[in-house]
């Protein structure tokens, strides 16, 4: 849970909407505005993502809403964004390999639910509805660090889902007058993150893997490197975002990032060294759809909404594992 404070405005008569907010991401958004003394937090999530587990922190604050539905339905994204001041949308499928088997799914919640959700923040009059994209968007474009305006072709399905709201996020604040901002999501990482799932993501994987000592993979030499970023400078975009008074801040996308990088096999050795274990990973075929090398330039975010990252990798991955630890102890 951040102990930084992201604004500096009383929020005390805002309500807000955070989508997906049992998941990882959206619970810290959330649990965020709960603690820091917002009117109302109300949480859509159909919980194919979310947490029961996440849902009981939340609900410990008397300003906690919670509908369970989906946002393929467009009446359940006008009942959650009644009364609604600012939304934080990041119910979406996440993963590269589930996209490529499952290109309609994907499609569905990720681009048909998107627009559910714009519409309903028109219909409502919503003030300002920020959006989680994904630095997938870069796709094969080579160059080091990604810049916004600079992307290539998409690898993957999920690529081509935050791509497509991109564009219709341009479009609703051209043709509505809709206040939006993007954030090109890299390698979001920390406490609440699922290890569990068979698209799980590679911290919790490796940490996990580690303790039990049951194989971990990594995909490819493991040289690939990525610019991995600390739940907490998710949580600092989304507030700043939602709460700017920065005109030029809006119908913009920002990468959400710290501007460092990685190898997975660095990542990997941190995680065994913090956990003093010397058990070894097991390396196997490269990945369809990955991107080789990501590290962002965070430099927009910092221009217009004075995003500066409070936790970088190794802080952040202390916090992580601890966290880890007390699950699997």
């Amino acid at each position: 849970m951040s102990t930084h404070k992201f604004h500096d405005k009383d929020i005390s008569n805002d309500c807000f909407l955070v989508t997906g907010g049992a998941g990882f991401i959206g619970s810290h958004i959330t649990e965020y505005l709960l603690k820091n003394g917002a009117k109302k937090v109300r949480v859509l999530d159909n919980m194919v993502n979310g947490f029961e587990k996440n849902l009981s922190i939340l609900s410990a604050y008397p300003a906690f809403e919670f509908l369970q539905g989906d946002i393929r339905d467009y009446e359940t994204c006008v009942k959650a964004c009644e009364g609604i001041d600012y939304i934080s949308h990041q119910a979406a499928l996440g993963s590269v390999p589930r996209s490529i088997k499952e290109p309609v799914y994907f499609n569905e919640v990720n681009v048909g639910g998107f627009v559910n959700m714009l519409k309903a923040a028109v219909d409502c009059k919503v003030k300002t509805f920020v959006y989680a994209s994904s630095s997938s968007v870069y796709g094969d474009e080579p160059t080091l660090p990604k810049v916004e305006h600079r992307i290539g072709n998409c690898l993957s399905p999920y690529a081509a889902t935050k791509k497509t709201n991109e564009l219709y996020a341009q479009v609703f604040a051209d043709v509505y007058g809709l206040k939006l901002m993007g954030f090109r999501y890299f390698n979001i990482f920390g406490p609440r993150q699922d290890p569990d799932g068979p698209y799980a993501a590679v911290i919790p994987l490796f940490v996990k893997g580690i303790m039990k000592e049951t194989p971990v993979y990594i995909n490819g030499d493991g040289e690939q490197t990525r610019d991995f970023t600390f739940v907490d400078n998710a949580v600092q975009i989304n507030v700043k975002g939602m709460l700017t008074n920065n005109e030029e801040a809006f119908n913009k996308v920002y990468n959400v990032a710290v501007g460092e990088y990685y190898s997975v096999n660095h990542l990997y050795n941190a995680c065994a060294n913090q956990l003093n274990s010397t058990f070894k990973p097991t390396h196997r075929e490269p990945r369809a759809g990955d991107i080789r090398n990501s590290l962002a330039d965070i430099s927009l975010a910092n221009q217009h909404l004075a995003y500066q990252p409070v936790k970088k990798f190794d802080e952040g991955l202390i916090e992580t594992i601890e966290f880890f630890k007390q699950l699997y102890s």
